[in-house]
């Protein structure tokens, strides 16, 4: 097992070299001069080259590519472009909005779409399976932003059950009475697909020989659904859970916007809106470790639900 954990982590390293060239082209060969965006409209050569004397542009490709490995290194990518702010001091202020929204959403639809998945795939073909894949079906053909404006207007605003907007600096205030309604907003986007996804790894469990087996040897349908089909099936919901906990820092951009929290998804839209590589380019660098890391992790835990699972 160390030996697999050491090998995989060196396997990492010319990967994110390989997204830092790739990144590193993308924004300053082919993303053109940040600069004349910054400078605004009556810019002249003398603003134009302390711009760029200020952001490093002035140096060679291979300096710049040098400074660029280093911040990767230390995870100092310096200050926002726009905000002059330091980059890791901006993304550790957001990073707590978005992972509490985005990470309560998940904990909570897997605890909802799971069992409702394998109950329905437990039904498969009777009533409650038409009921519920006619229901996530619905549920799935309306738009996000419906869901967040009559929830909005209904839940908030008429009922007053909750803030139409607003963030604290409280995690237990936020939890208790800014997440709710924002957490309900995405859960009634987001129930629909996992249901239908996660009941579709179920039956093709339950479709499976060693199931047969089971009920031929005179095991219960409960036992061979929670000691077979379960675990069996939860080897790729695991696969989609860990490929989706990078991506958990970039927060939900449509839920922030519209509910006022100040997450990683604003902040994001505003550094493309103006050009504000450093931030850009630190969650890129971010995600892609990330990305690396929950798989090695996904590995691990397939190894702990079934013994069996040879790692390579």
């Amino acid at each position: 097992m160390l030996a697999y954990i050491i090998r995989r982590v060196l396997q990492m390293i010319p990967t994110i070299f390989g997204v830092m060239l790739l990144v590193f082209f993308l924004f300053s060969v082919v993303g053109g001069d940040p600069s004349l965006i910054l400078g605004g409209k009556h810019l002249t050569e003398e603003v134009l080259n302390n711009i760029r004397s200020q952001l490093g542009l002035d140096k060679s490709l291979p300096e710049q590519f040098f400074i660029f490995v280093k911040q990767v290194l230390t995870l100092d990518f310096g200050t926002s472009w726009s905000t002059q702010q330091p980059v890791s001091t901006m993304i550790a202020s957001r990073i707590g909005p978005s992972l509490t929204l985005t990470g309560s959403l998940l904990v909570v639809s897997l605890l909802v779409s799971i069992p409702l998945a394998a109950i329905v795939a437990y039904f498969r073909g009777g009533l409650t399976d038409r009921v519920v894949t006619i229901a996530c079906t619905v549920a799935m053909s309306i738009s996000a932003l419906v869901y967040i404006v009559v929830g909005q207007y209904v839940l908030a605003y008429e009922l007053a059950w909750f803030p139409v907007r607003g963030w604290g600096d409280s995690l237990f205030t936020n939890l208790l009475i800014y997440v709710p309604l924002p957490l309900l907003m995405g859960l009634l986007v987001s129930i629909g697909p996992d249901i239908r996804f996660y009941r579709s790894f179920f039956i093709e469990e339950m479709n499976n020989d060693y199931v047969r087996t089971a009920r031929a040897k005179g095991l219960s349908e409960q036992k061979i659904m929670l000691k077979h089909v379960l675990r069996n099936a939860m080897i790729p919901v695991v696969t989609t859970v860990m490929m989706s906990l990078p991506f958990l820092m970039m927060g939900a951009l449509i839920l922030e916007s519209f509910f006022g929290i100040p997450g990683m998804g604003n902040e994001v839209l505003l550094a493309v809106n103006k050009s504000d590589f450093p931030v850009i380019k630190a969650v890129t660098i971010y995600i892609a470790i990330a990305t690396m890391i929950f798989n090695l992790l996904a590995d691990l835990v397939y190894k702990l639900i079934d013994p069996r699972v040879q790692l390579k």
